[in-house]
């Protein structure tokens, strides 16, 4: 990671800058069977609790760690910061922790795999976001994105057309992804963009404990509590691996290898999410369920996955896919522009 402003895309780096993002972007994907077996372990060590106090004190704890790895590997790197480095890293933190929250409660209620693919509504609410601020219409790749996202997602959240209703745990997976759209749309804004990422990603981490731990305080059913689900080893290897791979090491890669690949091909990349999520759903959860002793089966492939699934991500394949745009046959004059308008074009370069 660099603490420099994002850079431009850069050829050379550009294999390099794909594989590292896959890589972060498999590990955003091991964080929802990770996670929904953190839950299920504390919920055996305080029976009482419901899932708002577990998953709001897991975000807690995993950004605190987070935030503290951070810390001592760049101890130096809150000194000198500016005053928009505080505002967007505080406000991704509040905007990302109310994300997080929802995500993680919701995913107690779903399937990993499910709550994966509903995750990415935001490639496509994000372009509708657009639009609308614009106030221009939506073209064909939008209106159809759209219906393909709509449609994935009343297969994979189980909608019921005669009652038009679906489970807790899809309505907040969707909440969490209109929230991380406006995140989206906050990292970019022009006024932070010479802000360095690294020390606005540790007070984002901190935002996201912000949020969560008045959540988790007054969703305790004791404040002794707050202890008891997180005094065991295995809850703390859990941890871990949600702080250093699903926190510390994915926002770091997407931070510092972003910039060298274009926003449509990230976007791409990050539609392989919920399919290294599906496929770690196919084997983790029992291997899990075999070192912590708490009952977690293997998801399956089934006919809903595999069309709900589809959907969705031909739907973020469809929003992201930009045509190239034929090469101008040299010393051809448009119709329409005359003389003058070809030489107010010569020399621009293609969009």
């Amino acid at each position: 990671m660099s603490d420099s402003p994002a850079a431009a895309v850069s050829a050379p780096t550009h294999p390099r800058a794909v594989l590292w993002l896959i890589a972060g972007t498999a590990a955003w994907g091991l964080s929802f069977p990770v996670q929904k077996m953190l839950t299920m372990l504390q919920q055996t060590r305080v029976p009482e609790a419901d899932s708002w106090f577990l998953t709001s004190w897991i975000i807690c704890l995993r950004s605190l760690l987070a935030a503290g790895l951070l810390f001592l590997w760049r101890p130096k790197m809150l000194l000198g910061m500016t005053r928009n480095e505080v505002a967007q890293g505080l406000l991704l933190g509040l905007i990302g922790g109310l994300g997080l929250i929802l995500q993680a409660d919701g995913l107690a209620h779903t399937q990993a795999s499910t709550s994966a693919f509903l995750t990415q509504a935001y490639c496509v609410i994000l372009p509708l976001w657009h639009c609308l601020s614009r106030r221009i219409f939506p073209d064909w790749r939008i209106a159809g994105s759209t219906v393909l996202v709509l449609w994935g997602i009343s297969i994979l959240s189980g909608l019921d057309w005669g009652t038009m209703t679906m489970g807790r745990g899809e309505w907040e997976t969707l909440a969490s992804s209109l929230a991380f759209t406006f995140q989206i749309i906050l990292l970019e804004r022009p006024k932070y963009r010479e802000n360095r990422m690294i020390p606005v990603t540790l007070l984002m981490f901190l935002g996201f404990a912000l949020w969560s731990a008045p959540v988790a305080v007054m969703a305790a059913p004791r404040l002794p509590d707050l202890v008891t689900v997180a005094a065991a080893p295995k809850v703390f290897v859990l941890l871990s691996i949600l702080a250093v791979f699903c926190t510390v090491f994915a926002y770091g890669i997407m931070n510092a290898w972003q910039p060298h690949v274009s926003a449509t091909e990230a976007g791409l990349i990050y539609c392989i999410e919920p399919v290294c999520t599906a496929v770690y759903a196919l084997f983790l959860p029992a291997l899990l369920s075999a070192w912590t002793g708490v009952a977690y089966a293997n998801e399956t492939v089934t006919t809903t996955l595999l069309a709900g699934g589809l959907l969705i991500t031909g739907a973020n394949v469809l929003t992201q896919w930009r045509p190239q745009a034929k090469p101008a046959v040299a010393g051809v004059i448009p119709a329409s522009g005359g003389a003058g308008s070809g030489e107010r074009n010569a020399g621009r370069h293609p969009q």
